[in-house]
């Protein structure tokens, strides 16, 4: 999905020395059928979440108060949907139906976004900004343990196209004509976190070849303790966010 971040507002990480499954090509990764399973599972996730993105901010566009910001939502939608044929046609060339793929995961994304269905143009703003980004630090951090195949194209399609600047320049002007806008928005901010972390919880726990590549088993690295730390650095990388754009963790 969109990564409307900079590179300092995403979780601390340095340069892996690849081992285990994350040193291999795909061809060499999927003769083990859990692990195959797996990454058909994280490409139909994150399909489907960037074809719901670039649905609602189509939708959002009609929000925007100038042609201008029209215009820049429209490029956004654009840009998520040209992820989502990618993933699509990556599925297709490891033999996984891409609609199939997907299907596990629309009840939570829709019922994700329909609780989080912005009121005005702000709220669709930090939702994109804060909200997405949560998702993409998540998929960043399950990059690491993929296959190099399958790890490029993870990053490529979470790659930061800029846009973020354009949310914390609006956010932050809003804010400084109205101070009261700054509070309502902490508190939207506070709900995507939390909204998103859940949603995030349920699909991993409904699916058990993501399960157990986030615990250990078939990603190398991972145990409990690093999904805990995990999670820490997500939360440190969405406080940040929080204070580019003017607003209280």
């Amino acid at each position: 999905m969109e990564t409307p971040d900079t590179p300092a507002d995403r979780p601390e990480a340095t340069t892996p020395e690849f081992t285990g499954i994350a040193a291999l090509t795909w061809d060499e990764a999927a003769v083990d059928p859990q692990y195959a399973a797996a990454v058909v599972d994280l490409l139909g996730a994150l399909a489907y979440g960037e074809l719901a993105a670039f649905e609602r901010l189509a939708e959002d566009a009609k929000l925007a108060p100038t042609v201008g910001d029209k215009a820049q939502l429209a490029a956004m939608a654009s840009a998520e949907f040209h992820h989502f044929a990618r993933l699509r046609d990556r599925l297709a060339e490891i033999d996984a139906d891409a609609t199939a793929a997907m299907e596990p995961f629309v009840a939570a994304l829709d019922e994700f976004h329909r609780l989080t269905a912005p009121s005005d143009w702000l709220e669709g703003l930090v939702k994109a900004y804060v909200g997405d980004s949560i998702a993409s630090d998540f998929y960043r951090e399950v990059a690491a343990r993929l296959d190099s195949d399958t790890r490029s194209l993870v990053l490529a399609v979470l790659d930061d196209t800029g846009h973020g600047n354009f949310a914390v320049e609006k956010v932050r002007a809003a804010i400084e004509a109205d101070g009261r806008v700054g509070g309502r928005l902490a508190l939207w901010a506070r709900r995507l976190m939390g909204e998103a972390l859940s949603q995030a919880q349920r699909v991993v726990a409904e699916r058990d070849a993501l399960s157990t590549m986030l615990v250990g088993g078939v990603a190398d690295g991972f145990d409990l303790a690093e999904v805990g730390r995990m999670f820490t650095r997500i939360t440190e990388a969405h406080t940040k966010r929080m204070a580019a754009l003017g607003l209280a963790a």
